[in-house]
């Protein structure tokens, strides 16, 4: 089991968990938000390599339209 913190709270998650796998469990888009990993910014297109690790803390922000 992993502990980390997203957008500042605590979560509880089974590992191994990439960001892909992470934003599919919370229901989000990949192409509709942008994700920070311990104070860095991963790439969209490394969102299925990026491992997520017990301690870490990561930011999501979606993206908004409107006009």
């Amino acid at each position: 089991m992993l502990q980390i913190r997203v957008n500042g709270q605590m979560k509880t998650c089974l590992a191994p968990l990439t960001v892909g796998k992470l934003l599919q469990e919370l229901g989000m888009h990949p192409r509709a938000v942008a994700v920070e990993r311990n104070l860095h910014i991963v790439p969209r297109e490394a969102f299925d390599e990026e491992p997520v690790v017990d301690g870490d803390s990561l930011e999501i922000i979606r993206m908004v339209g409107g006009g």
